[in-house]
């Protein structure tokens, strides 16, 4: 199963939708958002690629209940730290990297995803650590996100 890995799109819809269409073209199956979407009109990229979302709050997540309603029907957004099982692997999704150290060293996860840092990293191994960078290209004016095979627990990153 492939999926894709986004974060800090903070309303750049263009490239959130440049984001979206690339996944689903490498065959993403379903996309999880490290935070930071800002406005729930995000949610219409989503509507238009066709792709489920697992999501977490951001820190500059503003009206969270309504973001919740706009995602409804594609997918959810949690307060993270979240965790989820896809593909026979355990994940940890979270905005900041409170802890992360921690997390990795637990041994409890097969990937861990997060973001607010805006610059991308891939650590491999296990975990597979996964930093998207930022979608929406505002500070690093590098737009990327990520796709990750959890058959093999590989990622890639791309720039949009």
């Amino acid at each position: 199963m492939k999926i894709g890995i986004i974060s800090d799109s903070h309303d750049n819809l263009g490239n959130l939708s440049r984001a979206l269409r690339l996944l689903r073209e490498k065959g993403a199956e379903l996309v999880l958002h490290a935070g930071d979407f800002v406005s729930p009109f995000t949610a219409e990229p989503f509507r238009t690629a066709g792709l489920r979302l697992v999501g977490v709050f951001g820190n500059n997540d503003g009206d969270k209940l309504y973001l919740r309603e706009r995602f409804s029907g594609l997918g959810e957004i949690y307060f993270g730290p979240h965790e989820l099982e896809l593909g026979g692997q355990k994940i940890l999704l979270m905005h900041e990297p409170r802890g992360l150290a921690a997390f990795i060293a637990s041994g409890i996860y097969d990937l861990i995803v997060y973001g607010h840092t805006h610059r991308p990293e891939i650590r491999p191994g296990r975990p597979l650590v996964v930093n998207p960078g930022e979608c929406g290209g505002w500070l690093t004016g590098k737009p990327t996100c990520a796709l990750v095979d959890l058959s093999t627990l590989s990622a890639e990153l791309f720039e949009l």
